[in-house]
Parts: C-alpha cells; structure tokens; sequence
C-alpha cells in the first residue's frame, strides 16, 4: 500500500523538528482530545479484485471460417475430451477430401493387383523361355563336342540363352519397380486423404476438457473465423479464484496465504480460500499481477465469471499496542499532548490502525494532527 507522499517530502526536506513545528501550527493542539494507544488485534492485508472460474475454463476457437452449419450441444451440457460443440460449413474442404478419397482408391495396393500379376506372367514366360533355351545351348555344347554343328549355331544358341535371361532379369526389375511405385502411390494417397480429413475436422469445433459448456456465443448461420471465440467451456463443479494484485503489493504475496472473500452475489458474506499460485509476469496494461486460489470454506453454489473482491492477509497480530491509522505522521511520528513531535517504530498497519513497536507505551497520551 503506498504511503501518502506529501508527508514523506515534507519530512525529508525540514526534517523532525520542521514537521512537529508545521503540525502544531496547521492543527492548534489546544483543541485535540488526546488518547492512548490500546491493546488489540490487528490484520495487514493486500486487496485484489477478480472472477471466478471453473478449472480448465476456457474459450474456444475453431481454424476455419465460414457460416455454422451444425450446433450439437447445448449450454449447460455434460463434454467429453473430443465432444463435438459445432460444425462450420466448407464446401471446398468437403469436395478436397472427397477427391483425396478418389485418389486413396486408386492407388490402393488391391486396385493394381491386375497390373503385378501381367507382370508376373511375364516373369514366368521369361523364366520357361531362359530355362528352355538353357537346355538347347548345352544340347549344342555337346554336339560340338562330338564334332557335330556348326560354330555358327553353338554362338546363335548361346545368344539366344543370354537374350531370355536379360529379358528375365528386366522383368523381375519392372515387377519391383512397379510394386514400389504402387505402395508409394498409396502410402502417398493415404497420408493425402489424413492430411484432408485433419483440415475438415478443424471445420468441427471438439471440447478439449471433460465438463460443462457454460455458454455459446455463436448461433446457427452465423459467419465465424479464427479470431472469433465460439464457446466457453470448463470443468463441472471445480472453481478457482482469479484475483489482480497492484504491482506495489505483490512482493508481500506468498503461496498458502488465506484469502477473505467477499461477493457481490452473497452479500454480507465472506468466505476463504488460499493463494496457489502466482504468475511471474505483469501485465503492462493493468500494472498488476495474475494470482489464483481456491476456495477453503466456498459458497454454496458458484457460477464462472462471479467477480468478488479479496483480502490477502499477510499478517495478524492478536495482541499488540494499535493506535488508529489517522494519528501517524508519515508513518513515522506521532504528536504528544503537548504537540511535540514523538519518533515511533510502525509495524503492521492497514487503513484503520497501525501497530506500534517502539516510541510510546499505552500510557502515553497522543492527538490527532491536522489538516
């Protein structure tokens, strides 16, 4: 909480006694009713202002644009992880995965099978055809031999030999090629036809939490694109407190520290909860931080985005000398009955007492300074 400035600058620039000199003279003490510090408790708290959320709220978008063809949900309905919310419409992404479908067909491994087995046949004809001209060679080798042929018809023979084996060779090769290049095509269709269906399936809006849908913010027809929140979902029952804290108090804020809640919609009422995290990061906007919490003693009954308003206690102190807030001078001095300046050492304080550590006692008589 930031101390008041004015006071400060006065006692830095004349100094203890400047200040007891110009109070005297503003408030005519002769005037002021004197009191005594009393024995009392007193709580040091930081303020923060928030909402209530339910655990894992959020807003949902969806990677497409166009009109909402389908809503299949309503609010306050049950979600699942995966339940679909709402369907955009997509002519062009429904016609993209109907021709990716097309081409996955084609190119599947079953389709071609006819096109293996010509090439098959092939290989045997090649196969029976080598195997054939094989035994006519050797036949040849062992005429020749025997002095009978002609060398002419020994070459002609093996020629022939090494013409049906290149052609079965050649064949086996375009049956592994074309086998490869079948299983590439429909490995390739495949992954086109999965890549399809993913671009379709953003045109579906799916809860990502298991919960409630707390609210639609769209109807049916209406035009929506990526930078549009769709819905608000979250989970059934479990709530946490959003709460902003000013930047000058955050160093004071500490996981486990109770929080007095207070709520628009239970008045009268306070609750407590405690810190549970704090996020590291300020918001330059704002200048304050994002602390959370949840609820030690809740409301019978919340709902998301309730604001309320909260007290961080940082510390309490059940019994201990407090004078009222009003009778200190900077914080640092308080005035006696006889209008001279008294140095004090202040401990806890909030808007309506401070606690003193050193400098009077409960016996000692002290007045209000003036305006």
């Amino acid at each position: 909480m930031k101390k008041k400035s004015g006071f400060r600058s006065l006692s830095l620039f004349f100094g203890k006694i400047t200040i007891a000199s110009l109070i005297l003279f503003s408030c005519g003490s002769d005037n002021q009713t004197a009191i005594s510090p009393e024995i009392g408790g007193i709580t040091e708290s930081v303020y923060a202002s928030g909402q209530i959320l339910a655990v894992d709220q959020y807003e949902a978008f969806t990677n497409a644009s166009g009109p909402i063809q389908e809503i299949f949900v309503s609010e306050g309905d049950s979600v699942a992880i995966g339940t679909p919310i709402l369907a955009v419409y997509s002519e062009r992404e429904k016609l993209s995965r109907e021709s990716a479908e097309i081409a996955r067909n084609f190119a599947d491994l079953k389709t071609n099978q006819s096109k293996l087995r010509d090439l098959q046949l092939t290989i045997d004809f090649a196969k029976s055809k080598m195997g054939n001209d094989s035994l006519l060679l050797e036949r040849q080798k062992h005429l020749w031999k025997q002095n009978i042929g002609t060398e002419v018809e020994l070459e002609q023979k093996g020629l022939a030999y090494q013409n049906t084996k290149t052609a079965f060779e050649a064949a086996k090769l375009r049956y592994l090629d074309l086998k490869r290049e079948i299983e590439f095509n429909e490995k390739n269709a495949s992954k086109n036809l999965a890549i399809s269906k993913v671009l379709e399936s953003d045109y579906i809006l799916k809860s990502k939490v298991k919960g409630t849908l707390y609210a639609l913010l769209k109807e049916k027809g209406e035009m929506v694109t990526p930078q549009i929140a769709l819905a608000v979902l979250g989970s059934t029952g479990d709530f946490l407190l959003e709460l902003k804290v000013d930047e000058y108090d955050i160093s004071k804020v500490k996981l486990d520290q109770l929080i007095i809640v207070s709520m628009d919609s239970y008045k009268g009422e306070t609750f407590e909860a405690k810190v549970t995290k704090i996020y590291p990061i300020m918001d330059s906007n704002t200048k304050s931080f994002t602390i959370e919490g949840i609820f030690t003693k809740a409301p019978p009954r919340l709902y998301p985005n309730l604001t309320l308003e909260a007290n961080i206690i940082l510390e309490v102190q059940i019994k201990t000398l407090i004078i009222p807030r009003t009778y200190l001078i900077d914080d640092q001095f308080v005035l006696g009955e006889s209008g001279d300046s008294i140095p004090v050492k202040v401990g806890i304080r909030n808007y309506q007492s401070a606690q003193i550590l050193e400098g009077i006692t409960s016996t000692t008589k002290i007045i209000k300074p003036g305006l």
